[in-house]
């Protein structure tokens, strides 16, 4: 029954063994700044750039690329690289391995890759947690993009943002967001929270000025948070900054992604993936002008500066001297900052059989700041085998 559409989708992931390094900011001379100026996937380009703020950097990301087909995600971790790291290394193995047995790409394919591997990380936390108990409240936001048959899907959970960069009747780039912002400081996610709790009046709580669930966190949707999820994985009281004021009830964040399918039209340009470190410093129109003013080249980068100009204004200093700043220290001007930009080329889109170079890359930034783009060493796409 299923035979055409398993033909069809084994072209989609077909991934080979390349290493490619992202550069230095070689004008800035930032340390913390990483680029891969311009890669090519099944549909176009597309172009990423990371800083680094915190002393041990909390975002992962990777962009997987076939004949036709193209898989983006950004992972915004918090308490640590542990839940960014494990989504990193499952989630689009899971999603490989579901689409090859169903034979195709489904919202409900993603939604049960995010399951599995919410699943997988709840499952390393108990097995890990006596020596590493503070595991438990490590977890991450998490947005992925799937281009397909000229469909893009979108999931996330938590606060990072997917914009589409599309042309208006007349030709002016209009930002058009995707997602929805997990975040308690929206007044829809306050709603939702107190509809769903309402026999628990701390459910969401105003702390230093911030709207946090629980008087804790700010995102109502992750990977991993496992002691705000389930009361054996309650985390020691004597650590203030995870402490409940009452015992765990029941789950009060859930890993349920939020999903969006847009069929590609050729008004549509370019797709920003970015961490909420992006978000914080520019608004969706600045960014999407940003990449449309400027030469694809490098436009990861330019959109990640801009964002460093910003965040350096904010607190009456110069990029050039943010960029002196070591990590750790960055925190206290910016967060993390993770920018993937994707490039709609129609001609390519609308031609599924035109032949563009296999690879399967994954970007991501080291515990010790270094930065690469690693092959995935024997990784099957949909029902084909890695060459």
């Amino acid at each position: 029954m299923f035979s055409w559409l398993g033909r069809t989708a084994s072209a989609c992931l077909v991934p080979v063994r390349r290493y490619v390094r992202m550069s230095k900011d070689e004008d800035a001379e930032d340390a913390l700044l990483w680029s891969r100026d311009i890669g090519q996937h099944s549909a176009g380009e597309f172009s990423i750039a990371v800083v680094q703020a915190n002393e041990c950097i909390e975002d992962h990301s990777q962009v997987e690329t076939g004949r036709n087909a193209t898989f983006v995600g950004v992972y915004d971790g918090h308490g640590g690289p542990d839940a960014a790291r494990f989504i990193s290394d499952h989630l689009f193995l899971h999603l490989i391995r579901l689409a090859r047995e169903n034979g195709t790409i489904s919202e409900d394919i993603i939604r049960n890759a995010f399951s599995s591997t919410e699943d997988g990380f709840l499952a390393h936390v108990q097995r890990t947690r006596q020596l590493k108990p503070l595991i438990a409240a490590i977890g991450s936001c998490c947005l992925v993009g799937v281009i397909w048959k000229g469909t893009l899907y979108v999931a996330n959970l938590g606060d990072s943002r997917a914009v589409v960069g599309c042309l208006s009747r007349s030709n002016n780039i209009i930002a058009d967001q995707l997602t929805s912002d997990h975040n308690a400081s929206m007044e829809e996610v306050r709603h939702e929270l107190r509809s769903l709790h309402p026999d628990d009046s701390q459910i969401v709580v105003m702390k230093h000025g911030v709207w946090r669930i629980k008087g804790i966190i700010q995102v109502s949707r992750s990977i991993g948070d496992a002691y705000l999820k389930r009361p054996e994985f309650t985390v020691d009281s004597s650590v203030p900054r995870f402490r409940l004021s009452e015992p765990l009830r029941r789950s009060v964040l859930t890993a349920e992604p939020s999903i969006y399918t847009r069929v590609l039209s050729p008004q549509d340009k370019f797709v920003i993936f970015a961490s909420d470190g992006l978000w914080e410093q520019l608004t969706n129109q600045e960014a999407v002008e940003i990449v449309y003013k400027f030469p694809r080249l490098g436009i990861a980068r330019r959109l990640v500066r801009s964002a460093l100009d910003v965040a350096a204004k904010k607190r009456e200093m110069r990029y050039s001297d943010l960029k002196k700043l070591d990590k750790g220290i960055r925190r206290f001007f910016h967060d993390d900052i993770t920018v993937i930009v994707v490039f709609i080329d129609h001609e390519l889109l609308s031609a599924p059989n035109t032949s563009v170079p296999e690879l399967s890359v994954r970007g991501f930034i080291d515990v010790q700041g270094v930065s690469e783009f690693s092959a995935l060493n024997g990784l099957s796409g949909i029902g084909s085998s890695a060459v």
